[in-house]
């Protein structure tokens, strides 16, 4: 029977785990991943005599069922991160815990519980796609090899193709296959790799679209990423990260603590006195004139607006519309870049 699944010299998984070592009891509990000082040096140099600092300090906490953004430049550290907390690699000093699991004591039920989509998976291209997965998931040991990997191939819309080798496969499909590859044995966290990277519009469409449904199905996401637009939009949390972790919250409350809430009132025209009345309002901070806006700093725009749009109308006003000015996540990636990159000089 296992000549069947094999018929050729079986592979090394990127998770070793020893056969008799792969059943494990799921772990209850709220923090999913859970560092404290992680920090990473490593030895550089010919003679390794310089210190390498690639990870400083870290300490996050990720919830279950959370997607969390873990953003910052080429040289960041992120990968490292990524490397140390699926067990591939140690830290130099700290510690963690995945999955209820402690790094270093119990990696390999780590290595059971997470899947990782690296940013350049390796498949074996002169293997088809059905037998990709059916080698990776009889290394996990998935109770159905069968059912487990016709499920993602279906999932991932690679049915039709699961018969051609994976050399034939556009980038698009092998990104499809290897994130496949990395649920085939349904772990609990996630962690995904610049998973759009070089990925047409349409593909990447197709990737977001599964990790919102991971999301809805209660997995947890750490994803490193570039794209801070697919961050805004598919991350409870991001932490922006060079090195050290520069911040880590939502995206819309780093929003407003670095650039605050202002509202834009288009008005048909504007008077002098209309920025006292403003200014005047509870709540209601600076009060800038741009020729028929009036631009306001507030603190709870979703309760001062209508009283700021009643004072106006009573004063005369002739309210057009009414608008948020929305900072995106890259400017304030940008800004805490620049501060780092500022700080270390």
């Amino acid at each position: 029977e296992k000549d069947k699944i094999f018929p050729f010299p079986v592979p090394r998984s990127p998770f070793p785990v020893p056969r008799q070592m792969c059943i494990i009891t799921p772990v209850e509990t709220r923090n999913m991943i859970k560092t404290q000082g992680i920090t990473k040096i490593f030895k550089i140099g010919k003679n390794q005599e310089s210190d390498l600092v690639a990870v400083d300090d870290l300490t996050i906490e990720v919830d279950r069922g959370e997607v969390f953004g873990f953003l910052g430049p080429n040289g960041a550290g992120k990968t490292t991160t990524v490397r140390i907390l699926t067990g591939l690699i140690r830290p130099t000093s700290g510690t963690a815990q995945v999955a209820g699991f402690e790094l270093g004591k119990d990696d390999t039920n780590i290595r059971r519980s997470v899947g990782i989509l690296t940013e350049a998976p390796g498949m074996y291209e002169r293997l088809t796609a059905e037998k990709n997965l059916t080698i990776f998931a009889s290394l996990y040991d998935v109770a159905d090899v069968e059912k487990s990997v016709n499920k993602y191939l279906s999932m991932m819309g690679l049915w039709e193709r699961r018969l051609d080798s994976v050399g034939s496969y556009s980038k698009g499909m092998r990104q499809k296959l290897a994130l496949a590859r990395a649920l085939i044995h349904e772990p609990q966290i996630l962690f995904l790799d610049e998973p759009t990277s070089g990925l047409d519009p349409e593909a990447s469409k197709t990737v977001r679209e599964f990790i919102e449904e991971l999301k809805f199905e209660g997995r947890t996401i750490f994803m490193t990423t570039h794209n801070l637009d697919e961050a805004e939009r598919l991350c409870d949390r991001v932490g922006i990260f060079q090195q050290k972790l520069l911040t880590l919250d939502s995206p819309a409350n780093l929003r407003d603590q670095m650039f605050g809430r202002r509202v834009v009132f288009h008005l048909q025209k504007v008077e002098p006195a209309w920025v006292e009345l403003v200014s005047a309002i509870a709540g209601a901070g600076n009060v800038e004139v741009a020729d028929n806006k009036l631009v306001v700093s507030l603190k709870d725009p979703e309760n001062n607006n209508p009283e700021i749009v009643r004072a106006l109308v009573n004063a005369g006003a002739q309210v057009q519309f009414v608008g948020e000015i929305r900072h995106s996540l890259e400017q304030i990636y940008l800004e805490m870049v620049k501060t780092s990159d500022r700080g270390q000089a």
